[in-house]
């Protein structure tokens, strides 16, 4: 066995403290871990080994991507369900130690300007808009859907999450409405159509930008929704009601005190804020190397304790707060077993290493939901502590107009 090798060795020794995996070395050795049951992992050479001692995180998926980790019957959920319980207990001492580092560095990588934040946005938004149609719901929902039942279709689930997010902003017709990060239109479309609601819609991605306008003219609503290609920072209108669903994770560190400014600032004096965003139940940790070098460019998964001082700086009020807990992790799932029933298109739009990668990216998406710190949040804020009920009752007795 090779330096190298020995040194991962040990790693995974200290590392799989639950359940069970298999590595076979390239030299042919099998070594087993935990239980020493589990999924086969194959590494394809001693660079590979190499990359999995000094940085486990980037390594694991890159070799996925590449071929350089082979997975018996590509098994991908079947591994995660082993590493990631492990590495969210962050019991071995390496581990801590890498997170720790990533915590002091992170920070200054998540200064997202203007200009480096619609770059962000460009190297995952940007992409063909056919790559989304193949996994998402008809109505574009990227973001985690809420599964009423888990016999609950997406479409299903992602009507249920646009119509608890309208309950939970008390929408009524004539309301302008400010939607934060709006994606390819579908909440402002559903707002405005079955609400009666006047919203403007912004984004800093020029492909969904396209595409929400379009489907705005094709609804007939272009006369109740704006579309913008721009940043929250530079708008300057009041609004009776702000939301923003899944765009909070690409604000960044540096940036939380301005943006909750900015929802103060725009919302009336007796408006209401809806803040739908992943988030870490944990202490605050940096972001998964991969997926910032792949997926998503200067985000950052916030914990509790980085937003809360940020929302009590800027002078709103938090009117309720709710923790989604799985309901991504099934949302993740859906999106992945649609996307790998149609992975030939994806690889005649891409590759096949785009393929890995795209698989990878759901796939442990999902089993950071579902064993390690990942959680969803809705936020509700307001300027005045009387501008929603005092009870919760009128989330679940109102007529649901979107799912009945």
């Amino acid at each position: 066995m090779t330096i190298w090798q020995g040194l991962l060795d040990r790693m995974l020794r200290s590392l799989m403290r639950r359940g069970g995996l298999a590595v076979r070395y390239p030299d042919g050795t099998v070594r087993r871990y935990g239980t020493g049951e589990g999924p086969v992992v194959a590494l394809r050479d001693e660079a590979t080994v190499r990359a999995l001692v000094t940085n486990p995180q980037l390594a694991l998926g890159e070799g996925y991507m590449e071929g350089a980790i082979e997975i018996e019957g590509d098994d991908l959920h079947g591994v995660l369900a082993q590493v990631v319980p492990n590495t969210a207990a962050r019991e071995a001492g390496w581990f801590r130690a890498r997170q720790a580092i990533g915590n002091m560095t992170g920070w200054f990588r998540q200064i997202n300007g203007l200009r480096r934040s619609k770059a962000n946005v460009a190297a995952h938004y940007d992409l063909t808009p056919a790559l989304y149609d193949l996994f998402l719901d008809a109505d574009k929902q990227y973001s985690c859907a809420y599964f009423r039942t888990p016999d609950d279709t997406l479409e299903q689930a992602q009507a249920q999450k646009k119509a608890h997010i309208a309950r939970k902003l008390l929408i009524r017709p004539g309301m302008r409405v400010l939607d934060i990060g709006c994606g390819w239109g579908g909440l402002a479309l559903t707002l405005a159509r079955d609400f009666g609601a006047k919203v403007v819609g912004i984004t800093l991605s020029e492909e969904q930008l396209a595409v929400a306008r379009r489907r705005a003219e094709e609804a007939g609503l272009s006369d109740r929704i704006e579309f913008r290609l721009q940043d929250y920072r530079l708008v300057t209108e009041t609004f009776d009601r702000v939301v923003s669903v899944g765009m909070f994770e690409h604000v960044g560190r540096p940036n939380y005190g301005t943006y909750f400014q900015a929802v103060h600032d725009r919302l009336a004096p007796d408006g209401v804020a809806l803040i739908h965003t992943i988030g870490n139940p944990g202490t605050p940790s940096p972001t998964n190397p991969w997926i910032t070098k792949y997926i998503f460019p200067g985000g950052y998964i916030p914990a509790l304790s980085e937003i809360t001082p940020a929302i009590e700086r800027a002078g709103l009020r938090l009117c309720d707060l709710e923790a989604w807990r799985l309901h991504y992790a099934h949302t993740l799932r859906n999106w992945f077993d649609r996307f790998t029933a149609r992975a030939a298109e994806a690889e005649a739009m891409h590759d096949a290493r785009f393929v890995r990668m795209w698989k990878f990216y759901l796939a442990a998406s999902e089993a950071t939901f579902r064993w390690g710190n990942q959680d969803v949040w809705q936020f509700q804020l307001s300027r005045k502590a009387d501008s929603v009920p005092i009870t919760r009752d009128y989330l679940y007795e109102l007529t649901n107009r979107l799912v009945g």
